[in-house]
């Protein structure tokens, strides 16, 4: 479970990332990222969307607490301000865990949420 201060829990929210925020892309997942107000920029937030063609609500209640998971043990290396949006394709369902990390770890690099490491390396240089 997300600690409550990162999770992202309006709809205006999460339509205002949706809607103005950047998007990247995967086969198993989308992130969209958003700059949040300045008044909340303490920490980044994030929200977990699957919609129901990727199955049932037990497959698709368990795509959400994967990435959640995932999300969760990356927090103290992402960089503090975005409101974040994961968004599980078809894929995901039949995907492993591992296969989901890469994936969200991946994403996060490229959108440049991931914050370098104590070594001085960019995430971008850190293998997935």
């Amino acid at each position: 479970m997300l600690p409550p201060p990162f999770r992202l829990r309006r709809s205006d929210d999460i339509a205002r990332v949706r809607q103005q925020g950047r998007r990247w892309q995967h086969p198993l997942i989308v992130l969209f990222i958003d700059v949040q107000p300045q008044e909340s920029s303490s920490v980044s937030r994030f929200a977990f969307v699957a919609g129901r063609r990727i199955g049932k609500a037990t497959v698709r209640n368990r795509a959400k607490r994967r990435l959640r998971e995932i999300v969760r043990h990356q927090l103290e290396t992402l960089e503090p301000g975005h409101d974040c949006l994961l968004v599980a394709r078809p894929a995901s369902a039949s995907a492993d865990y591992a296969e989901l990390e890469r994936a969200v770890l991946q994403l996060m690099t490229r959108a440049g949420l991931r914050r370098p490491d104590d070594r001085g390396r960019s995430p971008r240089e850190l293998p997935l």
